[in-house]
């Protein structure tokens, strides 16, 4: 039993390996994109709706209302890049369902990847809302003593996003692969389930937690009021 996708390789010539990781990441990618221009090819607007549009209308309404809840006051301006990021990890958890398919979020290099969009995202969602040099002040915040620490936050916090993420799956992966060996019928299929469960919810907790990053560097900041109270008798 291998512990990552990595390890599967499809397709090898000298240096250049095709493994599983990329066969289904480019997989997810144009399922994604091609599914996305199908479905949104001939939206409609009046009462009658194809049921595609409906199920998209309550994925995007739900992922808006979720940008929302977190505290950012314009949720269609990161809808696209959050909510790619949620619908790739969760269909890479249901695609689980396939035989012979293997998550590519169970691979350290496609949670990393995942996890470097999400910190390169942060501060230019901050830098357009504050400026260079607005973003920039954030990090001698309270203090200029804080720059240390504050830097090391935003890479441990990247971090800690691709280890969880990969862990999880890949914990998983191997929880079923064991169980299978062991008992090849009901229980093996109740942990997948489990695990398909597990994946979605790591999706969410993932674009939340990006989410929640994105608000902490757009977030406006508010100058209290200084001025005397009105004294009343």
């Amino acid at each position: 039993m291998h512990l990552s996708p990595d390890d599967t390789i499809i397709w090898q010539y000298g240096i250049f390996r095709l493994n599983t990781t990329i066969v289904a990441t480019w997989g997810l990618m144009l399922f994604l994109i091609i599914g996305s221009t199908i479905i949104t090819r001939n939206l409609s607007t009046a009462l009658k709706r194809s049921r595609w549009q409906n199920l998209l209308e309550i994925i995007v309404m739900a992922i808006l209302k979720q940008i929302e809840e977190v505290g950012l006051s314009h949720p269609r301006k990161y809808l696209s890049f959050l909510g790619t990021i949620f619908l790739f990890i969760a269909l890479a958890s249901l695609g689980t369902i396939i035989p012979g398919y293997e998550a590519p979020t169970g691979s350290l290099s496609t949670t990393v990847a995942l996890a470097l969009c999400v910190f390169v995202a942060v501060p230019l969602f901050g830098i357009e809302e504050h400026g260079l040099g607005g973003y920039l002040k954030s990090y001698l915040k309270p203090t200029f003593i804080m720059l240390p620490f504050n830097i090391i936050s935003e890479l441990s916090r990247t971090l800690a996003l691709a280890v969880r993420l990969f862990g999880n799956m890949m914990s998983g992966a191997m929880i079923v692969g064991i169980l299978l060996s062991i008992i090849p019928f009901l229980f093996p299929l109740v942990m997948s389930l489990l695990g398909l469960l597990t994946g979605m919810v790591q999706a969410y907790i993932f674009s939340i937690l990006a989410t929640v990053y994105i608000a902490a560097a757009t977030r406006t900041r508010h100058v209290p009021s200084h001025s005397n109270p009105k004294v009343t008798p």
